[in-house]
């Protein structure tokens, strides 16, 4: 019974955080003894971090922005190292810009660094807000002889190597899995969704009320079609957004997304729709999965590289979604005969899920912000 409410209340208190998580984008290029560099670094990240807004009207301008450019070169650069053997490589500053990304501006860093001789391997150490945000990650593309090599720093993967002249595509879909993985757990919008379509998977309608299912297979096959669905519906829109195919203004997604979850909640205390719900599952999948696609397409990848990691993430995301519902589906099928299920899991968190997906929508769709600060 706690474990069920633990689940809940986990995705219930990171609600008010559930927007994109804070990543970075590190390209380097190694081309005739030379590595040059970009770091796209969100602004909202630099704020909290260095502080930017020197009026505090709540914008940052270019004009406070190139004021304290020294500033962010040095913060930032201190937090990466590159070294090829063991000589490490001199970082400068070479230009700032300023670049938009799918979740908001981003200030730029052009750099060099200025390596003895580059041979063999190159390793690269990065603690960009690892002591602030635990959360951050760094997404990086190493390109070398026309070769795209990417990796995902976290504070658990802070400094990783590269092969100058045999990068491993096996490398690149274990990276990107471990990074799905992450993103469907701290995915809270995804989670939420999901969750609010399985509470009832455990009950049969009847008579214009829920009842606990007689037997477990029932209830398993009714997991089974609705995570299947979401699966397919957000890897195939995953893809095509991943590839460029098809894009879509991320504030609309994200409006989109907040909106299925609040739909999803609703319809559990108020059932419009109690048979098939696979069907709503792939519906919004669908849009879900336009959502997982904007780290993807934010690092820019060259096409060979995307696939190889549009494999792995996708697969990642799987990996993440099975854990959670294998952990939920045993405690729900066991409380479900329950006051406690029926009363504070069911029409308790799906009330609950129901408000701040509500107020999730109003930030989205009007650029207005509540509950974050």
């Amino acid at each position: 019974m706690r474990a069920i409410l633990a689940i809940l209340l986990l995705g219930l208190c990171a609600l008010a955080h559930a927007h994109k998580p804070s990543d970075s984008y590190l390209t380097l290029q190694t081309e005739a003894g030379r590595v040059q560099g970009q770091w796209d670094i969100a602004l909202r990240d630099l704020e909290f971090a260095v502080g930017l807004d020197a009026n505090g009207d709540g914008e940052i301008t270019w004009g406070e922005l190139k004021a304290r450019h020294g500033e962010v070169a040095s913060y930032a650069l201190a937090r990466l190292q590159v070294a090829v053997g063991s000589a490490g490589c001199a970082l400068r500053a070479t230009d700032h810009l300023v670049d938009q990304h799918s979740d908001g501006a981003y200030a730029v860093i052009r750099f060099e660094a200025a390596c003895p001789e580059l041979a063999g391997k190159i390793a690269v150490g990065y603690s960009l807000f690892f002591d602030l945000d635990p959360t951050h990650r760094g997404l990086a593309r190493i390109e070398t002889g026309g070769v795209t090599q990417t990796a995902v720093f976290s504070p658990e993967r802070r400094l990783q190597q590269f092969d100058l002249t045999a990068p491993s595509v096996a490398r690149q879909i274990v990276a990107y899995a471990r990074e799905g993985v992450w993103h469907i757990w701290i995915g809270y919008d995804h989670v939420l969704f999901l969750l609010s379509l399985l509470l009832p998977a455990v009950w049969t309608r009847e008579a214009n009320a829920w009842r606990a299912a007689p037997r477990f297979a029932p209830a398993f096959w009714e997991v089974f079609k609705v995570v299947t669905a979401f699966t397919i519906a957000h890897s195939i829109t995953l893809s095509v957004a991943a590839l460029g195919i098809v894009t879509l203004p991320s504030r609309l997604v994200e409006s989109a997304i907040a909106a299925s979850v609040l739909l999803a909640a609703l319809n559990n205390p108020f059932p419009l729709v109690s048979a098939r719900r696979w069907a709503i599952a792939f519906c919004f999948g669908l849009v879900h999965g336009f959502g997982f696609a904007s780290v993807l397409t934010d690092l820019g990848l060259p096409r060979g590289a995307l696939v190889s990691s549009l494999f792995g993430f996708n697969l990642g995301v799987e990996i993440g979604q099975l854990a959670i519902v294998s952990a939920f589906l045993p405690l729900a099928y066991a409380l479900r005969n329950t006051w406690f299920y029926a009363r504070v899991v069911f029409t308790g968190g799906s009330a609950l899920v129901a408000l701040f997906a509500a107020i999730w929508l109003a930030e989205r769709a009007l650029n207005v912000r509540i509950l974050t600060g």
